[in-house]
């Protein structure tokens, strides 16, 4: 079931990388004349790969809207930006007129919900790492009935595992609910099965955070490692690419720890990865266990934190992230 669905996304995520890491690398070549404070080169990836997705998905499935982060507004103030992001995408769609372009990217307005299926994107995931020429994910997800049934993950700065034998960069994840998760190199055919790994004590997890301190809250999980006898060093990546890490066996457990008492987590941010973790055999809960609900809205409303394990060790994770957050 949905195997079309997951076909066509896997195509689009491949497409939309190209255009993405071709930006980056552009970056890249810029050096600190880009990082320092220019976001324009972020913003035009955004904007470009999500009028192309969105694009693509209204072609092959035209009654299903899209839930995605970015709008034409960043447009508006800017003619050189506009044609500069439809530049991009007549390189994927050369008949693309600047309103069809707005069109495109405004239909990601979708409130999300429990009716019906509805695509879920975030065209750049980990902007930091992205401007840092680093880790960065395009992330597809499709939501049926509130559930996400179809995750893809393209994630084209992602070095190979050590058991794979070689040193290819840049991998691509997809699943389908039911159906198992798999990965494989971008631009290959050929798939490998993704499979948490099997560490049942806690004290031998790797526990995967984000980059930047302000994004993981480095030292509240730090804590929450020492309660569990974790002493291994963290594995630490931007973006989404953490639920692949999870899902690969590389990292056992991920936390998105809530920045405060009403901060809610955006949909976009984990429809796709939660459900490839899960397909790999993990479970993804918020800090109450409770599984995630994706029907609430644009944020997951119902939830407070995020924690992602391999499963053997989820419960042991959750009494251990409660009691440092409750403390």
């Amino acid at each position: 079931m949905y195997e079309k669905e997951l076909e066509t996304a896997a195509e689009i995520v491949f497409d939309v990388c190209g255009l993405t890491r071709r930006v980056q690398e552009a970056i890249v070549a810029a050096g600190d004349a880009v990082t320092k404070g220019d976001r324009s080169p972020v913003t035009l990836a955004d904007l470009a790969a999500q009028a192309i997705v969105s694009r693509h998905l209204g072609d092959q499935f035209v009654d299903d809207p899209l839930l995605a982060e970015e709008d034409s507004d960043a447009l508006a103030s800017s003619d050189d930006m506009a044609a500069r992001v439809l530049a991009e995408v007549r390189s994927h769609f050369p008949m693309m007129t600047h309103d069809a372009m707005v069109t495109a990217l405004d239909r990601g307005d979708h409130r999300g919900g429990d009716e019906g299926r509805y695509w879920v994107l975030d065209p750049i995931d980990g902007t930091k790492g992205f401007l840092r020429g680093d880790q960065y994910a395009v992330a597809l997800a499709l939501v049926d009935g509130g559930q996400p049934v179809v995750g893809v993950l393209g994630c084209p700065n992602l070095p190979s595992p050590a058991d794979h034998g070689s040193s290819d960069t840049g991998w691509l994840f997809g699943a389908t609910r039911g159906g198992g998760a798999w990965c494989r190199v971008i631009g290959r055919e050929d798939r490998r099965a993704v499979e948490v790994d099997d560490v049942t004590d806690p004290a031998r997890a790797v526990v995967c955070e984000s980059v930047v301190a302000a994004h993981a809250a480095h030292s509240v999980q730090g804590r929450i490692a020492d309660r569990l006898g974790i002493s291994a060093e963290p594995y630490r990546i931007d973006s989404q690419c953490k639920y692949a890490v999870v899902a690969r066996g590389e990292a056992s457990i991920y936390l998105r720890l809530p920045r405060d008492v009403s901060y809610r987590e955006k949909v976009w941010d984990h429809a796709a990865g939660a459900l490839i973790v899960e397909e790999a055999g993990g479970r993804v809960t918020d800090l109450n266990g409770d599984p995630l609900d994706f029907s609430s809205g644009r944020l997951l409303g119902n939830h407070r934190g995020i924690v992602c394990t391999n499963g053997a060790i989820h419960d042991r994770v959750l009494d251990a992230a409660r009691a440092e957050m409750d403390r």
